[in-house]
């Protein structure tokens, strides 16, 4: 953790100062001599793609449902001077497995607070979700949070990225020139209101870009303009073709989380710092099988911290949280 003090401490703070319906929250931290372990809130409902491949019925109004909710909380981290700048569907998690379950933001290893002494010019993000701004290395604001919505948005009424290329330097050129379509015959049944909605959000000067305030009060999300019509075959079929689960799917094992935690208790002078990878890469603990690596197309980019992110996406039949049963069982282990 050496020299990783000033970004470890501004993760945390971020992370301290939510507490929001829709976002996953911070509920205990492990910290061994050379990494940093968060414990965050027990989510059980599974990832948003799933879900949407699940239901056999799904619609514009239920995409503008799941939009309301991730704009209420992002208006709140704005409102709280905190910009996400990872924001993602592979970050968006049901909190149960009922019908009418919320939704829940995670992962807030890129987040930045506003006025912290510093200007946003970093590049960093995730490919395919990431504001023009932000590749053209210009200063940048919490307009980046709300482009990043809109490409979500277009991605749950049709199942397939707004800008996609196998060659990185040729996606992020169509990123800088905002350069997508609403291609037919995926976007035939989608109401205008949607595109006008996508198009406010997806606006290349950012000065110009909708805010999530402005996002909420658009037709589409506040009034009745989102179409009631089935689209889940042409969306599920799209997302199950774009976003395979071998590229983008993680989970996570309480049980080898603890064995790992012990066994890096009694072997911290033979680990070296490196022992684990960085989540912002995407990998989890090798040596412990727990997943693999996301897709090149998804790979976030830009990491400064040394930690490891625990967020369960299983279900639990007992209202107790994860944070006992890990270290219940950690104790225990000792």
């Amino acid at each position: 953790l050496v020299g990783k003090e000033t970004s470890i401490e501004n993760e945390i703070a971020v992370l301290h100062k939510i507490k929001h319906t829709n976002i996953v929250s911070l509920e205990e931290i492990f910290e061994s001599k050379t990494h940093l372990y968060l414990i965050m809130q027990l989510v059980s409902g599974g990832e948003l793609f799933d879900r949407i491949i699940e239901k056999g019925f799904y619609t514009e109004r239920d995409a503008s449902k799941l939009i309301q909710q991730i704009l209420d909380a992002v208006k709140y981290l704005h409102d709280m001077g905190i910009v996400h700048r990872d924001l993602k569907p592979e970050n968006l998690l049901y909190y149960s497995l009922e019908e009418d379950s919320k939704i829940m933001i995670s992962d807030f290893g890129l987040s930045k607070i506003e006025g912290s002494g510093s200007v946003m010019s970093t590049a960093c993000g995730t490919p395919g979700y990431v504001a023009p701004e932000v590749l053209a290395q210009k200063p940048y604001s919490k307009a980046v949070d709300c482009w990043s919505i809109g490409v979500i948005a277009y991605i749950l009424l049709c199942g397939y990225p707004p800008f996609y290329d196998e060659n990185d330097a040729k996606l992020f050129e169509q990123i800088l020139k905002a350069e997508y379509e609403f291609d037919s015959p995926y976007w035939d049944d989608i109401s205008d209101s949607a595109k006008d909605f996508i198009i406010h959000l997806m606006e290349k000067d950012p000065n110009v870009r909708y805010t999530c305030d402005q996002a909420l009060q658009h037709p589409w999300i506040a009034g009745d303009t989102a179409l009631n019509k089935n689209i889940h075959e042409s969306v599920s079929e799209q997302i199950k073709k774009n976003f395979a689960k071998s590229k983008w799917k993680q989970a996570f094992n309480a049980t080898a989380v603890v064995r790992h935690m012990r066994r890096l208790q009694l072997n911290t002078t033979s680990e070296g710092p490196n022992s684990l990878p960085s989540p912002c890469r995407n990998q989890l603990l090798p040596e412990e099988g727990l997943g693999q690596n996301i897709g090149s197309d998804h790979n976030t980019f830009c990491c400064n911290t040394q930690y490891q992110y625990f967020t369960p996406l299983f279900p639990s039949n007992s209202n107790a949280s994860l944070l006992h049963l890990v270290l219940v069982h950690f104790l225990t282990l000792r």
